[in-house]
């Protein structure tokens, strides 16, 4: 397993070179030039040129990669070319926003997504499976912009229930750039904080969870059929065990093991998916940061966002095969 592990980072190196490089290319070639959006339409060429000049873009391409690269290797993202502040600072700030989002979501989409993949398999080819389908399909089918935007006009515009963007009331005077504020809020004994944020997550996390939760139902219910139909769960049926002992204690924990891998790649999937859900509710994560650096060609922003997740990607898919194997003791990685 150690020279799994060892062989399995030493391959990130590749992969994040790829990603990185990749993300330079698709910045640098997509047009628009960060001087003059910094400076405005109506700046001078030579103050555009003297700019350039300090944000070294006058500089050849593979001179730009590399200064990026030996910058990156060192944890050091260059500073924001709208702000001037460290990109590592600017995601700082960002990132327990998109965590807190992200882990809320996938909590939703595993205790949904595994319940309604039980109950369809149980009652398979009953109205409760066929209503339980339905719902997967349209959880698939639905784009997250557009459930989005229907949860702020039900709950938010028309019901009033739910406030539709930001993650905390500004004038509580709560700091959004906390961890799990909820939780952090609620430990700490600030109860109006706690409910606030709360209450500016339901909206966000429910649409976020959507897709990756039709996904766990939907396979949830094929493998639960699967192990239901083994012959040694036929065996346990014959002695007369209950059917909820049975589907607990034999079939759910082999059929739930394709559930993991799912499930981890889904919450990098989530990561990098609140891009639209963050800009939809204005929440101060990781995605509304790389819109707003991507319309403003804040260069160094966008890269040092999409090297993390690809790190934090690659990092999930190892810690899947990991818990994988851990799990089904058949599994072994040599």
């Amino acid at each position: 397993m150690a020279r799994y592990l060892l062989r399995r980072l030493a391959l990130t190196i590749p992969i994040l070179l790829g990603v990185s490089l990749l993300v330079f290319l698709m910045l640098h070639t997509a047009g628009g030039d960060p001087a003059q959006t910094i400076l405005g339409a109506r700046a001078d060429p030579a103050s555009i040129a003297a700019l350039r000049h300090e944000l070294g873009l006058d500089q050849p391409l593979p001179v730009q990669y590399l200064m990026f690269l030996s910058g990156a290797v060192r944890g050091d993202f260059g500073r924001s070319y709208r702000s001037n502040t460290p990109v590592v600072a600017e995601i700082g700030t960002r990132f327990p926003a998109t965590i807190e989002l992200a882990v809320t979501s996938l909590a939703i989409a595993v205790v949904v997504g595994v319940l309604f993949g039980t109950l369809a398999a149980v009652r398979r080819h009953t109205f409760l499976d066929y209503v339980s389908s339905s719902i997967v399909v349209l959880g698939v089918s639905i784009p997250t912009f557009w459930l989005g935007l229907i949860l702020i006009i039900i709950f938010g515009l028309w019901l009033r229930w739910l406030p539709i963007s930001g993650r905390v009331n500004p004038r509580l005077g709560a700091d959004p750039s906390v961890p799990f504020l909820a939780l952090t809020s609620l430990l700490h004994g600030n109860w109006v904080v706690a409910k606030d944020a709360l209450r500016h997550l339901i909206l966000p996390a429910v649409t976020l969870a959507a897709w990756p939760a039709a996904i766990v139902a939907r396979l949830t219910r094929a493998s639960l059929i699967e192990s239901l139909g083994q012959d040694y769960v036929r065996t346990a049926r014959s002695k007369g065990l209950p059917e909820r002992l049975l589907v607990i204690g034999h079939a759910a924990p082999n059929a739930l093991l394709p559930v993991v891998t799912v499930v981890g790649l889904e919450f990098g999937g989530l990561l990098g998916g609140a891009v639209v859900t963050e800009t939809i509710f204005s929440w101060p994560g990781l995605g509304q940061l790389t819109v707003t650096a991507i319309g403003a060609r804040d260069y160094q922003v966008v890269q040092g966002v999409v090297v993390l997740l690809g790190a934090v990607f690659v990092l999930l898919n190892l810690l899947v095969d990991v818990l994988y194997a851990a799990l089904d003791p058949r599994i072994r990685y040599e």
